[in-house]
């Protein structure tokens, strides 16, 4: 059984092809899934989207991502999980070849990423410089990870005491179980805080974040950027 694990907070814009992309990851590999939403804090048709997909739904009022992954986890009967971001889309080779690398000894893995438009000149150095240093560390992003639901335990779950960055302590944990890989095709993600907020706003934010360690980390108002709750309003 494989299960994928998407928090959401208010993406009922985003969640359906998100969803549906999931869906169409899944049926090729030919295995029992499930899809399961940790809906935090959502007043809109969140919930209500992701149950006319077939998914499990879990409640929670955390606004912590870290916490809802966990509590996306905790109901997960799979034995295989898959993290998925609410505004991010995976293909059948995602799952496939997540199967292959776990089958061959990975504790887990994740991928890199691609933006889901054009953005700015400026968004495109900061990706590529971001992609250089970070997978060049062969971390995770929290937007795709996987892992067998038994090394997410040995890891430890998602540090809690975290706002942001919980899947980079997260990969190092893993690393301890065995080796750790990044999937040779990228996800595929929103590009929406580019478009939503201004180039000064987003250097501040990860600036601060990068200078100010895990204190930085530790405060969800220090973490806007994350947490404004600012969504886009179109059809997908």
């Amino acid at each position: 059984m494989l299960s994928f694990i998407v928090p959401a907070h208010n993406e009922e814009c985003e969640l359906p092809a998100s969803l549906r992309a999931i869906r169409n990851a899944a049926d090729p590999a030919g295995q029992p899934y499930e899809i399961i939403v940790a809906s935090d804090d959502s007043d809109d048709r969140t919930a209500e989207i992701a149950q006319e997909f077939d998914a499990r739904v879990v409640e929670v009022r955390l606004r912590q991502i870290a916490a809802v992954r966990n509590a996306g986890a905790a109901i997960a009967t799979g034995e295989i999980f898959f993290f998925v971001d609410a505004d991010t889309h995976i293909a059948p080779v995602h799952v496939t070849a997540a199967l292959e690398a776990l089958k061959a000894g990975s504790a887990g893995g994740s991928a890199r990423i691609a933006l889901d438009a054009q953005v700015p000149f400026w968004a495109r150095v900061f990706l590529r410089i971001f992609a250089l240093f970070y997978f060049g560390a062969n971390l995770g992003v929290g937007a795709f990870i996987f892992m067998a639901g038994e090394n997410f335990e040995r890891a430890g779950r998602f540090d809690e005491q975290f706002f942001a960055g919980e899947e980079m302590y997260l990969t190092q944990e893993l690393k301890k179980l065995g080796p750790f890989t990044l999937l040779a095709h990228p996800i595929t993600t929103s590009a929406r805080k580019v478009r939503l907020h201004s180039g000064m706003h987003v250097f501040r934010q990860w600036t601060g974040m990068m200078l100010g360690g895990k204190a930085a980390l530790r405060s969800r108002d220090r973490l806007g950027l994350w947490y404004d709750g600012k969504r886009e309003q179109r059809a997908n």
